[in-house]
């Protein structure tokens, strides 16, 4: 939970580099910063376990293509305004990440079955023990 976070902050903050390049009038910082941002939002989408997280996989993922979407439109328009509001959104979706990082620390709760990671089997193990790919 923690690292979903930290992707989220990382996101945030390549999202504000874009807004410093955009008044600095740097094309190239803005565009490198984008790509990072954009490059996490692709990995978290691509890290979502469709076949067990159902529709709150389906949910991020919508999230994800949306904030891809109009992460690449506020650097088309290189739009501090734009930037500003992608961030907004990320910072919401983050702080309900956090919330559950937080209660999971709290609770013992398992994460989300959308991004659970799978399980890698102890040397010996097979399928029947138990374990999931």
């Amino acid at each position: 939970m923690e690292l979903v976070v930290a992707l989220y902050d990382g996101i945030i903050r390549f999202l504000y580099a874009a807004i410093g390049a955009v008044e600095r009038g740097d094309v190239d910082g803005r565009r490198l910063a984008v790509k990072r941002a954009m490059d996490i939002l692709i990995h978290l989408q691509a890290r979502l376990r469709m076949d067990i997280g159902g529709r709150p996989a389906e949910v991020l993922s919508e999230f994800y293509a949306s904030m891809f979407a109009l992460t690449l439109q506020a650097s088309q328009a290189a739009s501090k305004d734009r930037f500003e509001a992608v961030i907004q959104c990320v910072r919401t979706v983050r702080d309900a990440w956090k919330q559950v990082a937080r209660e999971q620390q709290d609770h013992a709760v398992a994460p989300p079955a959308a991004m659970r990671s799978p399980r890698i089997p102890a040397p010996g193990a097979s399928p029947s023990s138990g374990w999931t790919a």
